[in-house]
């Protein structure tokens, strides 16, 4: 098996398979060798093996910038190599991005290649063959090329050219042409048809068909083509299936003109049987031809058809016989009157294709097609473009018509025709009669036959393809029959006809029409013997006048014959040009008739034709000289028409190798003088146009001539020649000079001139057979330096010497430098005259490519160097101008003229870098002495700076020109490297010129930023290859930076601070010399700042902005942070600057800008990986949030950080964070003043006030809090601007404000909101971003996202992260790991606002937002049992840790998510955990029963539930747990400091009696009937619940008042007269303070009570679907006792999810372990915090009960275990809103205590019977027991508060809600977020206050006074946004 090397032995060398390894030493023959391994591919299943190691020799080129070594092998073979290997990385990249359909096309062409591979290495190839191999190799590698976005690779016959080894401009001609090639197709000018006849569908079959298809010309109502012929058998498929060329055609030669609309595809159907279909078989044996049906296609349709169709073409037929010779013309011109279907089910079906191309192209394209077999149906006459050497012969005969008499007979006859050939001697001619193609010819022909008609029409074509060697003397003869129909069924013949194919002078059967004699014969004649009747006369138009008889006679045949042949002529005059010796006076008169013979005919006979004309000059050169010359000219000019272009090569072979003329060259050279010399005079100049047109051919006569004068004579006469030559040359530059005189518009002498440049350059190579280079040059250079120096520059003869210029650059002549040098002046003077004028810049780009793509690259020849020379000094300035001209120019609009800008750009580009790299020191040297004044070389500079610059954009070649730019760069570098030396020594010190500097660097960052040159991006081989040849270029322009850098010296601060952005821009570039080298360079500009200002301000500045705009392009990495850290280290190589440094004490603030810089960069490449396609939406927003606080705190850059702030809105709103963006938003707009000041535009924002743009802040805002439904900050929004609209008197503004005030208000009572989830996130290990590293946030879920949800989200954001099984704080491990651990888990939160929460009569709508609004703190349990754990009652050791997390800032905020800034732990004991667990059960039992009273409920199941929980729980020994636990002696006697607490427990227990009991009373009001033997059974169960507590009757203070007012005011009893069923008298409310000391705010609890009931319960009710109220209770710590063996049934569902913060749903064996909720965090399984995806407990709906009765516990915990201790969670559904609650002002004092059968506790959406504040903290103070209304707490009146209370409120931050029913009542203000609280006042107005009055520190990021502090302490306020300082934008 082959495999890679790895090189792990001692001095092993790794080598992968196919590297080149140069062999230094090889025992004893030392020889530099490749070890060559050649490719293996690696496929599923194996290594399979494409040869094995070889050794072949290489070659080592030393000579260039670095060593490379090339194998010797074929470079074909290597470019597949290299090819196939970067080819197979990239495969298996296109499977892993799941690009099946390119994946599996490139695994084939792979194949495909290695397969040709093998066979190139084997060697066993022919030439053609291994050409054909190589041509079908280099197409697969560009097709993959292409296909995989790589390099086009520049090739000469099949091979990668190396740019060293041409010049630049050649290498752009191949480039050019590659791309071009692959961009348009040439559009094919012939095309072919092929067709396939498959079958004939008819139900009436029976008979053979014969099937003929043409093609036809509707235009002109002829046929284009001969027919195809295929014979059917009698079930209408081929006879001869087996051979396909009788079944397939191609009609060949169709030009672009015959694809039209109106051309057709014509087919033909002939029955071969009886005369009438219907015939019986016995009448008639004989069978006849008689039409069927005739079908037609228009060729149009195949253009738009796929590639190849089957058609089902209709059949018509006639509906009478006698039209069947034009059927085709009624079905195309639609004549319905004369054909109709042959059968509604009749049918051909054919395929036909049209095909493009040459026919050699199709040969070799459609290979099967011919090896298979097809006939070639040819058109009628030539193709468009007839072909030397092609040989045709073929005689077409339609036979169009006949008359004919009845012979003595009552009817018409029924007439069939054969047709005969007879050859000279009158025998037959063997198959020379042919139907069409497709069918071999036969002896004779029979045509079909119509029914009882005297003069019928046939319009049938045969083909005749008769030897020209049997043409003379032969005729066609014509035999008319009758077919009688009779029993015998036999064929009289009755006449004939004939006709002579060849007349007695030579010419053919003229084409046309010919009507032919029917000669009358007997039945039995014989007609064998020919010449009985070959002397009769055969046509009527050739008979003499004195035959009058046969003249007369009706009976006639018609036929047409058309001759397409390449050997005979119907042309007389060309046979008595041809014939000039048998008939000498003819001569004068044939030769002035040839100019009127068809082309054709004279190509036909082409060699004839010259031999007669030189024959005739030699013979009697005085009599027709003139003549003979004027006949040659016209063929001559003949041969340019396209038609017969390709007969030009026909007369260069008769030059060479038949021209016998030796004397001629005289009377031509004479002939010739003598046009030239009339040219000035001539008025009519035409003749002497087309003699100069032929000037080229004229010359090689003359040339030919007189090389065999002197071959026969030895050289005489040379002077002579020599002598005649010149002056004919001076009669032609006589003729060009005379043309200054002429000022009009081209005259027609000028268009001589015209014709005559555009032939000369033709004549070089003729002259040069007989003269010197040197003699030829100066007879060229003489001829065009006669040319007028000056002309109008829109003459259009300027566009012709230019054109000349181009050929005689191109030709032979100017390749030989002797030449050269004589030439080149004169084109230097044309080419640099024009550029100057812009003019013909085409033109002149092409003969500038041609002159450079002489030079070679390594051409030292100083002949060469001259020549640089005289290009440099005439047209590299030009050259450069003109570059800058047609790349600054406007584009035009056109397509076309687009493309040809481009184009020339690219040549004069090319052009450019050839020159450039051509020149050497001394040319350089040359050059730069030429500029006299520094002006000038500034200009100069400047200038090819700026053309550098252009040459580098990525525009300028297409992209995957890659070559071409390596070139160019190398070019661009090297000449920098020489002019940077100009710029030193002309342009610093005293001399310094800034812009000529400025350019420099410019142009030099351009150039290493450039992404061709960034090898990082580049495939290893690719980037190999560049390193070798050009190596880094990068580095060497930095090296140049860095070296002109340290020369400015002090002129350094020119350039401080415009350079920090660009020189940061290289440093970006991940290249460790290039960044070594550069970041010195910011060391001295702080260093020059510094001494210059003091400080390095501006550096910072500068650097700070630059940086973030660069990374944000995606540059940059991490290593590049670490580097640029390592500025501080720099100073230390340099000791001087060290110590003055220190001195300067600029040291310190040096290292605190790296530091923040360094620091910078973190977030900024934290961004930008953040911001790349593909991430998720939280990690992009958090990274944002981190870097907009970087910007605001650190660096307080107002610009970056209001930037920050939109890029962060803008994600927001895409991931529909509404209430996001607005807080986010909310920090511009306080940036914002109310004032009038002018703000420019910025962002999206135009030109306008500050008022107006805070204004629009505004009301965006108000509209985000909207959608966000956070309607109460949205609400505080609309009165700022209310105020403002007001102030200005805006009244129509002010109604619309206050208008969308009240619908807020509205949506907050009518509108249902959903309340988040939150969730802690641990981010730990080092391989997070730099913003989340070792941090732990709190995370505000979405919408309906619970933990599993949200955990999965986070897992996906981070795929590579692993999650913590645990919620303990992990260890130092953990934090320094280089991996990414997600710890999550979900925590309650503290709400700010206790007191909206605990006031009475505020509806759940409202209080719903204070519950998860404006929220600092986050609490989580977590219990575990403290001491020895009691098996009998666990909970008497149960203890809860409890967590309080304090953010940086309040949720909803910018984010989702705020970093947790402080953690508090908290112990709860037992007999606390009791007290809230109790508290909460009974705040959730009144909450409910209140619910029902006021019918808020529609059904009664969620009370029931909660009922049947509770009583059922206790009955099974709830309550006990906690008797046994704190009420025993032993309990009490160890802990006397929980005395208070322990009858705190026994009041809730005897109150939670009381309040069932009432609740039962409730329930039994509205219970339905079906339900009523459940309520029973729970009355019974309550009487045993109290049994069990051994309560008799309840105390009083339980008696007065078991149930508080919760859901509205006391006046609800006005609406509402239910009877109190509990006192009659009266309910005393008394409201207590909890003995505990720590808050208790989960908004959770567990049902603490259930039992086998609730399974009954939900069998009974089914599963609730009210959304509107939903509880989830957390798990809590309490006694197990309270809860029952039995769980809840799994149908008792909730239309809110179920996970909330509880614990993630858990597998059943988990479900009642009471074991599992004791354990410590790290016993506890693992599936108590992350659950099993797995389990199929966990795929249960959402609404699946999830929630336990562990009092406190730990939200992410599990149950106890079955027959322990049963957890639930009730779900308790409210059926609809709460009706609207008015004023507090109404029924303020009726029914308020006595009548009131409304229960207090409250129920909102989406909370649980566990309210988020305990109970024990309802009110602010402790309510007596007694009954003056004064004392009743919560329930009393707001009316009724007095000032002190509003105080009090005020001094605890949780003002009551706003009042908008009465101006006249003080208004409650609402507790509003951090960025939106409005600081209260002690005496609040009469009239609602102004917002921006009250408003001092509204909208800020932070209060000054920390709302979280509920107790006064003093905190350290938070940090405060950006200083409202005037802001600009």
């Amino acid at each position: 098996v082959l495999a890679s090397f790895r090189g792990t032995v001692q001095h092993g060398l790794p080598l992968e398979i196919g590297d080149t390894v140069q062999l230094l030493e090889k025992c004893e023959v030392p020889l530099i060798m490749t070890l060559h391994y050649y490719l293996c591919v690696c496929v599923w299943g194996g290594v399979y093996c494409c040869n094995l190691m070889s050794l072949s020799l290489s070659l080592s080129l030393t000579h260039r910038q670095f060593e490379t070594v090339i194998p010797t092998e074929d470079s074909v073979i290597t470019e597949m190599t290299s090819t196939l290997r970067d080819w197979g990385a990239m495969w298996k990249r296109l499977y892993v991005k799941n690009e099946g359909d390119l994946f599996h096309r490139l695994w084939h062409v792979m194949n495909e290649i290695l397969d040709l591979r093998r066979q190139v290495l084997v060697g066993h190839l022919t030439n053609d063959r291994m050409k054909d191999v190589k041509q079908h190799i280099t197409a697969r590698l560009d097709w993959g090329n292409e296909q995989l976005s790589l390099d086009l690779v520049p090739r000469r016959e099949f091979s990668m050219v190396d740019p060293d080894e041409i010049s630049v401009t050649e290498l752009f001609k191949l480039m050019e042409h590659r791309h071009r090639k692959k961009e348009t197709p040439v559009p094919a000018s012939t095309h072919h048809l092929f067709v396939h006849m498959k079958s004939l569908m008819s139900s009436n079959l029976g008979e053979e068909l014969e099937v003929f298809f043409h093609i036809y010309d509707g235009r002109e109502n002829r046929p284009l083509s001969e027919r195809f012929f295929v014979r059917l058998n009698k079930n209408g498929v081929p006879k001869s299936p087996e051979k396909t060329e009788r079944q397939c055609t191609l009609f060949v030669d169709l030009g672009s003109s015959d694809l039209r609309k109106d051309v057709y595809i014509v087919v033909h159907i002939m029955r071969i049987g009886r005369m009438g279909a219907g015939e019986k078989k016995n009448l008639c044996s004989i069978q006849y031809r008689r039409p069927f049906g005739c079908a037609v296609v228009s060729i149009a349709d195949l253009l738009t058809a796929d590639s190849k169709d089957d058609h089902l073409l209709k059949v018509y037929a006639c509906t009478t016989e006698s039209e069947w010779y034009q059927i085709h013309e009624n079905i195309i011109r639609k004549v319905n009157s004369r054909y109709n279907l042959s059968g509604s089910n009749t049918g051909l079906a054919v395929s036909l294709q049209l095909l493009h191309g040459d026919i050699e192209q199709l040969r070799r394209e459609y290979m099967v097609l011919f090896t298979r077999g097809v006939s070639i149906t040819k058109k009628l006459g030539f193709s468009d473009i007839i072909m030397p050497g092609e040989m045709r012969n073929d005689l077409y005969m339609t036979l169009e018509k006949g008359e004919f008499e009845k012979g003595g007979k009552s009817v018409a006859r029924n007439v069939e025709i054969t047709v005969y050939v007879l050859d000279i001697e009158g025998q037959v001619m063997k198959s020379y009669v042919a139907a069409g193609s497709g069918e071999p010819g036969g002896d004779e022909y029979h045509s079909f036959v119509l029914y009882h008609n005297n003069s019928p029409r046939w319009a049938e074509q045969i083909k005749l393809p008769i030897p020209v060697d049997m043409f003379r003397g032969a005729h066609v003869r014509f035999e008319f029959r009758h077919c009688s129909t009779k029993d015998k069924g036999e064929k009289k013949l009755f006449g004939y006809s004939f006709v002579h194919l060849m007349q007695e002078d030579g010419r053919t059967l003229p084409d046309g029409t010919h009507e032919l004699i029917i000669h009358k014969c007997e039945e039995n004649a014989n007609l064998q013997d020919s010449s009985r009747y070959l002397k009769l006369p055969f046509s009527k138009a050739n008979l003499p006048g004195n035959n009058q008889a046969v003249k007369g006679t009706k009976e006639s045949f018609w036929i047409t014959s058309f001759l397409c042949s390449t050997k005979l002529t119907q042309n007389g005059d060309m046979l008595d040009l041809l014939k000039w010796r048998a008939h000498p006076e003819k001569i004068n008169d044939s030769l002035s008739k040839l100019k009127e013979i068809d082309g054709s005919e004279i190509v036909k006979f082409l060699q004839d034709t010259l031999d007669t004309l030189f024959g005739i000059l030699d013979e009697s050169s005085q009599r027709y000289g003139l003549k003979v010359f004027d006949c040659l000219v016209h063929i001559i000019n003949l041969l340019q028409d396209s038609k017969f272009q390709h007969f030009k090569p026909v007369m260069d072979t008769y030059i060479e190798s038949h021209f016998a003329g030796a004397l001629s060259y005289r009377d031509l050279i004479k002939v010739l003088k003598w046009y030239v010399d009339r040219i000035v005079d001539a008025e009519h100049q035409d003749h002497i146009q087309q003699v100069l047109k032929a000037t080229e051919y004229i010359f090689k006569y003359i040339i030919q001539s007189r090389r065999l004068f002197a071959l026969a004579t030895g050289g005489q006469s040379e002077e002579e020649f020599r002598c005649c030559i010149h002056e004919l040359f001076m009669s032609i530059r006589f003729f060009l000079s005379q043309e200054n005189k002429i000022t009009s518009s081209l005259s027609e002498q000028q268009q001589c001139t015209a014709v005559f440049l555009r032939t000369f350059p033709a004549v070089y190579g003729e002259l040069l057979k007989i003269f010197t280079v040197r003699e030829v040059a100066g007879f060229v250079r003489e001829t065009l330096g006669s040319l007028p120096a000056t002309a109008h520059a829109e003459c259009p003869l300027e566009a012709v010497k230019l054109h000349c210029i181009a050929k005689t650059v191109e030709s032979q002549l100017y390749t030989n430098p002797e030449s050269r040098c004589i030439l080149l002046p004169v084109v230097l003077r044309l080419l640099q005259a024009h550029m100057q004028e812009q003019r013909d810049l085409v033109m002149c780009a092409r003969i500038l490519t041609s002159m450079l793509s002489l030079i070679r690259k390594d051409d030292s020849d100083p002949v060469v160097s001259e020549e640089v020379d005289l290009i440099v000094d005439s047209l590299l300035v030009v050259l450069m101008r003109t570059i800058l001209e047609i790349t600054n120019r406007p584009q035009p609009a056109g397509t076309n003229m687009r493309l040809q800008f481009q184009d020339i750009t690219g040549e004069f580009v090319a052009c450019l870098l050839a020159l450039l790299r051509q020149m050497s020191d001394k040319h350089y040297q040359q050059l730069l002495q030429t500029f006299t004044s520094k002006d000038d070389l500034r200009d100069f500079l400047l200038q090819i700076f700026t053309v550098f610059r252009i040459l580098i954009r990525p525009e300028m070649f297409p992209k995957d020109w890659t070559v071409m730019r390596l070139v160019t760069n190398n070019v661009i570098i090297t000449t920098v490297l020489y002019l940077s030396d100009a710029l030193r020594k002309n342009f610093l010190n005293e001399k310094f010129d800034y812009k000529v500097w400025d350019s420099y660097f410019y142009l030099s960052v351009i150039f290493i930023n450039q992404p061709c040159l960034q090898l990082e991006s580049f495939s290893p081989s690719k980037r190999k290859r560049v390193l070798e040849k050009y190596g880094d270029m990068r580095v060497m322009m930095g090296c140049e930076i860095f070296s002109m850098w340290q020369n400015l010296g002090e002129h350094k601060l020119n350039f401080i601070p415009a350079m920090i952005g660009p020189f940061l821009e290289v440093t970006l570039v991940p290249q460790p010399d290039l960044r070594n080298v550069m970041i010195p360079i910011f060391h001295d500009m702080m260093d020059w700042e510094q001494r210059r200002s003091g400080n390095f301000k501006q550096v910072e500045a500068k650097l700070i902005d630059k940086l973030d705009s660069l990374m944000s392009e995606g540059k940059g990495d991490e290593t590049y942070r670490e580097l640029f850290n390592s500025i501080i280290p720099l100073f230390g190589p340099y000791p001087s600057l060290l110590k003055k440094i220190e001195r300067e004490t600029w040291r310190e603030s040096g290292i605190s800008l790296i530091a923040t810089v360094t620091r910078l960069m973190e977030r900024l490449l934290d961004y930008r990986d953040c911001m790349k396609l593909g991430e998720v939406d939280g990690k992009k927003i958090g990274c944002t949030v981190s870097l907009l606080n970087f910007y605001k705190t650190e660096l307080n850059k107002e610009e970056m950080y209001i930037r920050y702030i939109h890029k962060l809105y803008e994600l927001h709103l895409k991931a529909q964070n509404y209430t996001e963006a607005s807080y986010t938003l909310l920090l511009y707009d306080e940036l914002l003043e109310w004032s009038d000041r002018p703000l420019r535009e910025f962002l999206n924002y135009p030109m306008q006030s500050e008022w107006q743009r805070k204004e629009y802040l505004h009301l965006t805002i108000v509209q985000n809090f909207d959608r966000g439904k956070c309607w109460e900050n949205g609400i505080i929004l609309c009165r700022e601007l209310a105020d403002q609209y007001e102030s200005y008197y805006d009244y129509r503004n002010l109604s619309k404000m206050r208008m969308m005030e009240a619908s807020l208000y509205d949506k907050i009572m009518d509108q249902q909101r959903l309340e988040p989830e939150f969730f802690r996130v641990g981010f730990y290990g080092k391989k997070f971003p730099f913003f989340l590293r070792n941090k732990e946030f709190v995370c505000r879920g979405h919408d309906y996202e619970r933990l599993e949800a949200f955990q999965q989200r986070m897992l996906n954001e981070f795929p590579h992260a692993i999650a913590m099984q645990h919620v303990n704080q992990p260890d130092q491990t953990i934090y320094q790991a280089e991996a990414q651990y997600l710890q999550i888990y979900a925590v309650s939160p503290i709400p700010e606002s206790q007191d909206v929460l605990q006031r009475d009569g505020v509806p759940d709508n409202i209080k719903s937002f204070y519950k998860v609004n404006h929220i600092w703190r986050f609490r989580y349990d977590r219990p575990f049992h403290k001491g020895t754990k009691d098996k009998e009652n666990e909970f008497k050791s149960l203890w809860v840790e409890r967590t309080t997390l304090t953010l940086v800032q309040s949720l909803p905020g910018i984010s989702r998510w705020f970093e947790v800034e402080k953690r508090e732990l908290v112990e709860v004991s037992p007999l606390e955990n009791a007290i809230e667990v109790i508290e909460n059960k009974n705040l959730q039992l009144r909450t409910l029963i209140a619910q029902c009273q006021s019918r808020q409920m529609q059904n009664i199941n969620p009370l029931t539930m909660c009922l049947n929980g509770v009583i059922d729980a206790a009955v099974n020994g709830g309550l006990a747990r906690y008797q046994e636990a704190f009420f025993v002696k032993d309990y009490i006697v160890n802990h006397p400091e929980d005395g208070e607490k322990i009858g705190r427990l026994r009041e809730l227990m005897f109150e939670q009696a009381h309040i069932l009991e009432y609740g039962l009373a409730v329930h039994e009001k509205f219970v339905p009937q079906d339900m009523r033997p459940l309520h029973k059974k729970l009355v019974d169960q309550f009487h045993v619940m109290k049994s069990s507590l051994g309560i008799q009757e309840f105390p009083a203070y339980v008696r007065a008042s078991p149930v508080h007012f919760t859901n509205g005011s006391p006046r609800s009893s006005c609406r509402n007269s239910v009877p109190n069923i509990i006192s009659p008298d009266g309910a005393r409310v008394v409201a207590r303070r909890s003995p505990l000391t720590y808050p208790a705010v989960n908004r959770y609890s567990s049902s603490s009570l259930s039992s086998q009931a609730s399974n009954e319960v939900s069998n009974i009710t089914g599963q609730s679907e009210s959304s509107d109220e939903v509880f989830n209770m957390q798990p809590s710590p309490s006694t197990s006792s309270l809860s029952s063996n039995h769980s809840a049934s799994p149908n008792v569902t909730s239309s809110a999810p179920s996970s909330a913060r509880g614990s993630p749903q858990l597998q059943d064996k988990h479900k009642h372990s009471r074991e599992n909720s004791c354990l410590s965090s790290r016993e506890r399984p693992v599936s108590a915090i992350y659950p099993n995806p797995l389990d199929p407990a966990q795929r249960a709906t959402p609404h699946q009960i999830g929630d336990t009765t562990l009092p406190r516990s730990d939200p992410n915990l599990s149950a106890p275990d079955k027959g322990k201790t049963c957890l639930i969670v009730l779900y308790v559904i409210s059926s609809s809103l709460p009706p609207f609650t008015p004023s507090p002002t109404e029924c303020q004092s009726a029914g308020l205590v006595s009548n009131s059968p409304v229960l207090s506790g409250s129920y909102s959406s989406g909370i649980s019977s566990m309210s988020r504040c305990s109970v024990s903290e309802a009110s602010g103070t402790e309510a007596t027991t007694g009954d003056h209304p004064a004392h009743q707490g919560p329930t009393m009146p707001n009316s009724v508060s007095s000032g002190s209370d509003e105080l009090i409120r005020r001094e605890n931050k949780t003002p009551p809600p706003y009042s908008v029913y009465e101006r006249s009542n003080p208004r409650r203000p609402v507790p509003l977020p951090h960025s939106l609280s409005i600081p209260p006042s002690v005496d609040p107005p009469a009239l609602p206050p102004k917002p921006h009055q009250l408003r001092t520190s509204s909208m800020k990021l932070v209060p000054t006074s920390d709302p979280r502090r509920a107790d006064g302490v003093p905190h350290v306020p938070r940090p405060r946004p950006l200083p409202r300082k005037v802001s600009q934008l």
